[in-house]
């Protein structure tokens, strides 16, 4: 009988350069999932702002970080639409995208610690602040349920992207 293939989920995650391929293939993908929505708020700054799509572009450009980027468009939400469903629809897809976060950061900003035994695992380089102490350096191994985990924020990812398109097709919002 063969032994697991990359994406075979029902034990542990294939090791050496079968299990990294598979890995590098997901964080490839969240990469280009994730930049691919964020540049979405592109279309959903000018839309609310009123501003051409060369100058959302530059505000775009302009935030620094992805939280700003999606702080702005719930504020415009919040000050230029009308209570109902549009803006609960915006507000609700901004959260959503928000939510994301974490993930993205942790395939992104960790540490991946490479063992003998061929397991793989992410150390997160953050601090977190306790009443008494600080923790740095949480490890996280990527175990076959991680990785299903893995695979399904990146189907709700793009079904995420796919919403805010409908979105921005339904109200209207440059797409140009």
């Amino acid at each position: 009988m063969p032994g697991p293939q990359p994406d075979d989920l029902s034990g542990l995650i294939p090791t050496g350069e079968a299990g990294l391929d598979a890995i590098l293939l997901r964080v490839g993908r969240l990469n280009y999932a994730w930049s691919n929505t964020e540049s979405l708020l592109v279309h959903l700054m000018a839309g609310l702002s009123g501003m051409a799509m060369d100058a959302a572009v530059v505000v775009f450009l302009s935030l620094s970080s992805t939280r700003a980027r999606i702080e702005l468009v719930e504020r415009l939400a919040k000050q230029r639409l009308a209570s109902g469903p549009e803006r609960h629809d915006l507000l609700d897809l901004m959260a959503r995208f928000g939510r994301f976060s974490a993930v993205r950061n942790r395939y992104n900003h960790s540490l991946w610690s490479f063992q003998e035994d061929g397991s793989i695992a992410t150390i997160l380089m953050r601090i977190a602040d306790r009443r008494d102490r600080i923790r740095i350096g949480q490890r996280q191994p990527l175990t076959a349920e991680e990785m299903a985990r893995l695979d399904q924020d990146l189907d709700d990812l793009s079904e995420l992207n796919r919403a805010i398109w409908r979105f921005l097709h339904k109200h209207g919002y440059p797409i140009d």
